[in-house]
């Protein structure tokens, strides 16, 4: 490769990975940061605190209805055409969502989740395809970016009401700025294309996944960590309340909480490549949620503490969830059916957490008996962890701890076991 060639190369893989990082921070702000504006829609249409709480909890559901086909329209468009569809989708639903009447609220949001499904399923792809000896850390980067993203549009979206006279539609219609600014920076993608995998062997490699062990495991791992990190989102402020703390402390906290999940990448990117696996981390990661749950009901005076031991959980959690999608597949095509079955399953359990919590609160009338399902929740997600963070991928044999060998260096073990 040729000086010319090789500064080509670099400079567009650069490129690209501007671009990923631009469309990562699409990938939850445009309905996060519907959340500080709930109370002003709640009065300008009159809705009930279940209908509001519906504009949280519709997105996890298109997501989980999405993800299946994601993969599909990546063999049908290309990776790359299929991600700035995603971008226009979600442009899309944020105009319909600005629109003003209650009916294009509901609408619009079911369309950001739908594009936003398309792009939380084949990001892990691309990375798998592009930047495969460096997903876990480039994983840790974009949930970094996305967790920044989200926490700093709900953090604007109250001054930015200010400045506009109250008026939500152009509070939510801002968002439009960072897609156009995501999608100009994906048009140099948009003339590549990599060979799509047959039809045929696309849907016989998603039916093998549905029957694989690991796949499921590292599916209930995304699911399980989204299921506390939503329930943590939705009913944090309401259980700092129940515990003594007022309206504006309990605010406060919850933006702590969008901040704690956004920084465990920084200790994350450079620790995860180092790991022979990730069995110990995800069991840290998940007991770290279950200590936080259990602070916040024996001893909320230390509510901070409790806090950022969940948010550090729950953001650790899912950067190892993502990267266990591309790190336990053996290529793009199957990472991209990996994930739209992760996600489906994982979203599904994430939109049951919020009502189930909330249900299990009004019907013992405290937080006790939903807290202590929730730390289980942790315990359990743990267990599964052991599982998915073994060094093994999808279809191949179960890797055992390396033995020395004749010269010193270790030497890897594997038993074939197609069950896997």
């Amino acid at each position: 490769m040729t000086s010319d060639t090789r500064q080509t190369h670099t400079r567009s893989k650069v490129i690209l990975l501007a671009g990923i990082l631009l469309f990562a921070a699409n990938l939850r702000a445009p309905f996060t940061s519907i959340a500080p504006l709930l109370e002003t829609l709640k009065q300008t249409f009159d809705l009930s605190a279940t209908q509001a709480g519906l504009l949280i909890t519709l997105p996890l559901l298109s997501f989980s209805a999405v993800s299946p086909f994601a993969a599909g329209v990546a063999r049908k468009l290309g990776l790359e055409r299929a991600l700035f569809l995603a971008l226009g989708i979600v442009a899309m639903g944020i105009a319909v969502r600005s629109g003003g009447h209650v009916a294009l609220l509901y609408i619009g949001t079911a369309i950001i989740g739908s594009g936003i499904a398309i792009g939380n399923v084949l990001l892990p792809s691309l990375l798998k395809r592009d930047f495969p000896q460096h997903v876990a850390a480039l994983t840790a980067v974009y949930v970094l970016t996305m967790g920044i993203a989200a926490a700093s549009a709900s953090a604007l979206a109250v001054p930015l009401a200010h400045l506009a006279g109250f008026d939500w539609r152009l509070v939510a219609a801002a968002a439009l700025v960072l897609q156009a600014v995501a999608a100009v920076a994906w048009l140099p993608q948009l003339s590549r294309g990599a060979a799509a995998p047959s039809a045929a062997t696309a849907e016989s490699s998603s039916r093998a996944l549905w029957r694989s062990p690991l796949a499921w495991q590292v599916t209930l791992f995304l699911g399980l960590d989204c299921f506390l990190y939503y329930v943590g989102v939705s009913w944090l402020p309401a259980i700092l309340r129940d515990g003594g703390y007022s309206a504006e402390q309990a605010g406060s906290f919850h933006g702590v909480l969008l901040l704690a999940t956004a920084f465990p990448g920084l200790l994350l990117i450079p620790l995860v490549p180092r790991l022979r696996d990730q069995r110990a981390l995800a069991v840290v990661l998940s007991l770290s949620m279950s200590v936080g749950l259990a602070g916040l009901l024996l001893a909320p005076k230390w509510a901070m503490l409790w806090i950022l031991c969940f948010g550090f959980g729950a953001g650790g959690g899912l950067i190892l969830a993502l990267a266990f999608i591309s790190l336990r597949t053996s290529g793009a095509g199957q990472a991209a059916a990996l994930s739209g079955m992760a996600q489906c399953v994982g979203y599904l359990l994430a939109a049951a957490g919020p009502p189930l919590v909330g249900l299990l609160h009004d019907r013992s009338g405290h937080w006790a008996v939903p807290l202590l399902l929730c730390v289980t929740v942790g315990v359990l997600m743990a267990a599964v962890g052991l599982f998915a963070g073994r060094s093994v991928r999808v279809g191949e044999g179960v890797a055992l701890t390396p033995r020395p060998s004749p010269g010193g260096r270790g030497e890897r073990i594997q038993i074939n076991a197609r069950s896997v």
